[in-house]
C-alpha cells in the first residue's frame, strides 16, 4: 500500500475538519472535483463558493454537480472571478467562520483549456491571506502545488515562504511531499489557531 497522492492527502486532511452544515470554498474550480467533494461534505445544509477566472472552468465543475450520483449535497455558488477578490465575494456573514479553503494550482486540467493560463504568484498570495482570515480557528487551508510547469516553481516557492513566515500563535504549516523529485507535486497545509480572535484584539 502506497502513500496517499498529494490531493488525496489535502482531502483527507479537510474531511478531518468539514462537518455537514460547513462553508468551505474552492479557490480553484478547475473541473470541480474539489467543489463537489467539498459539497458532499458540507451537505444540504452548508454551502460551497467556488471561483475561477476561466468561464470553462465554471461549466465543467457545473456539469459535474450535475451529473454527481450524490442526492444530499451542499448548495453551490460558481464565482467566474480571481480567488483573490474571495475576501469581498463572501458574504459577511460567513467571515471568521470557513471550515475548509482548498486550492489546486496551476492550469485548467482539461484537454482543450489554455495551458498557459496559469495560476500567479500575486493573486495566489493575496487569496491565501484573504483565506486564513476568512477562517474559523481550527478550520484548514489545503494548496496543492505544481513546481514542474513554468510558472509553477516560482509560485511554489512563494506559497511555501509565505505558509513559513505565519506566526505559529496564528497557525500551524505543514508540508507532504515526495523527497526525491524536486519537480514532484506537493501539499502545503495551515491550520488557524487563533487568527481572528487575534485580529478581534488588535
Amino acid at each position: 500500500m502506497g502513500f496517499l497522492s498529494v490531493l488525496s492527502f489535502a482531502h483527507r486532511l479537510v474531511s478531518e475538519r468539514l462537518k455537514p452544515g460547513d462553508i468551505a470554498i474552492d479557490a480553484t474550480i478547475g473541473t470541480g472535483s474539489d467543489t463537489l467533494f467539498l459539497a458532499q461534505a458540507a451537505g444540504p445544509k452548508g454551502h460551497v463558493f467556488g471561483f475561477d477566472i476561466q468561464e470553462e472552468a465554471l461549466t465543467l465543475t457545473q456539469q459535474r454537480l450535475d451529473q454527481s450520483s450524490a442526492t444530499a449535497i451542499a448548495p453551490v455558488t460558481l464565482l467566474l472571478q480571481s480567488h483573490a477578490s474571495m475576501k469581498d465575494a463572501i458574504p459577511q456573514i460567513y467571515h471568521g467562520k470557513l471550515a475548509a479553503v482548498m486550492f489546486n494550482l496551476g492550469y485548467l486540467p482539461s484537454s482543450a483549456s489554455n495551458k498557459e493560463i496559469i495560476t500567479m504568484t500575486d493573486s495566489t498570495i493575496t487569496a491565501l491571506q484573504a483565506s486564513l482570515e476568512l477562517l474559523r480557528p481550527g478550520g484548514v487551508i489545503t494548496i496543492v502545488l505544481y513546481p514542474g510547469h513554468p510558472g509553477g516553481d516560482s509560485e511554489s516557492e512563494a506559497v511555501q515562504q509565505w505558509a513559513s513566515n505565519i506566526p505559529q500563535s496564528i497557525a500551524q504549516s505543514i508540508i507532504y511531499q515526495q523527497l526525491q523529485r524536486s519537480d514532484a507535486p506537493y501539499t502545503v497545509a495551515i491550520e488557524n489557531k487563533s487568527y481572528n480572535k487575534l485580529k478581534s484584539r488588535g
